[in-house]
């Protein structure tokens, strides 16, 4: 299985097909908030299951602000970011991921692609898509095989 990751797209349209196209190869696709309404539009490119939750930009919604979601024998929490403080570090994540037993935490809210990993969890955030402060637009993927797991951040 690979997991297409992205996050804090912002509204900007110019960049979904091109977002669409570079994760048509994964079997799933995760938006990790900031704007939920940008899955709409990028499912017209993207035809296969997308989940989200919403971010700190996403108002009037009932989407949540993070889930737990298990993929081929994985368990993952799926959150934006921002009620962690991840912009500072992420102990407040590392925290909540050890209380609730997962194998990776995705967030995005920095807008800089990040992967760590610390007392047995991966820490995966894609970066921006859109807006990126790290000089490139990117996203994540994850191939969970046969227990394995191997996380990459590609550039957009």
């Amino acid at each position: 299985m690979v997991i297409g990751v992205i996050s804090d797209t912002h509204r900007m349209n110019r960049f979904f097909y091109e977002i669409a196209e570079a994760v048509k190869d994964t079997d799933i696709l995760i938006h990790l908030g900031d704007n939920v309404q940008d899955v709409d539009c990028i499912k017209k490119y993207y035809k296969k299951d997308i989940i989200n939750v919403r971010g700190n930009c996403d108002f009037n919604t009932k989407i949540p602000l993070e889930r737990i979601e298990e993929m081929n024998g994985v368990k993952i929490l799926v959150t934006h970011g921002h009620n962690y403080d991840v912009k500072y570090n992420i102990l407040r994540l590392k925290y909540r991921a050890l209380e609730l037993g997962v194998d990776i935490v995705l967030f995005g809210h920095t807008h800089v692609s990040q992967i760590v990993f610390q007392d047995g969890v991966w820490f995966i955030n894609p970066g921006s898509a859109a807006l990126p402060r790290d000089a490139h637009r990117s996203f994540a993927t994850i191939k969970i095989e046969d227990g394995q797991i191997r996380p990459s951040i590609k550039l957009l």
